[in-house]
């Protein structure tokens, strides 16, 4: 049992390593990086040149204004907010890292309304 779940967790990382070996995010164009947890849904710009984050945003910013916090709703808000910050601060071009994820349901829906917002990846 123990090792599967450690075989699961291996296969895992080398899949988000896998994808972060193509996507680099420079000043011009920065990563976009989202985590989903179980309960919450996260979604940063970053620049790897200097290595910091530029922006951020999450469902921790509403969540007494929504019910839940986990579903496509929550992310399409996440999203809006994002690519107002991320307009603000100038930032028109990134690259979406969707880390081990597939791109459907919540991160399509995520990276949908960031396009509407302006962000062009």
């Amino acid at each position: 049992m123990v090792s599967e779940l450690f075989e699961r967790e291996k296969r895992r990382e080398r899949r988000i390593l896998h994808n972060r070996k193509k996507i680099f995010g420079t000043t011009e164009r920065p990563r976009i990086s989202v985590f989903v947890s179980g309960k919450h849904f996260y979604a940063q710009v970053v620049d790897d040149t200097k290595g910091n984050t530029i922006v951020s945003a999450s469902t921790l910013e509403f969540k007494d204004k929504i019910k839940k916090t986990w579903n496509i709703e929550a992310a399409k808000e996440v999203a809006k907010i994002l690519a107002q910050r991320m307009i603000q601060k100038g930032i028109k071009k990134a690259v979406f890292d969707r880390r081990f994820r597939k791109y459907h349901g919540k991160l399509k829906a995520f990276a949908d309304t960031l396009r509407e917002g302006g962000v062009d990846f």
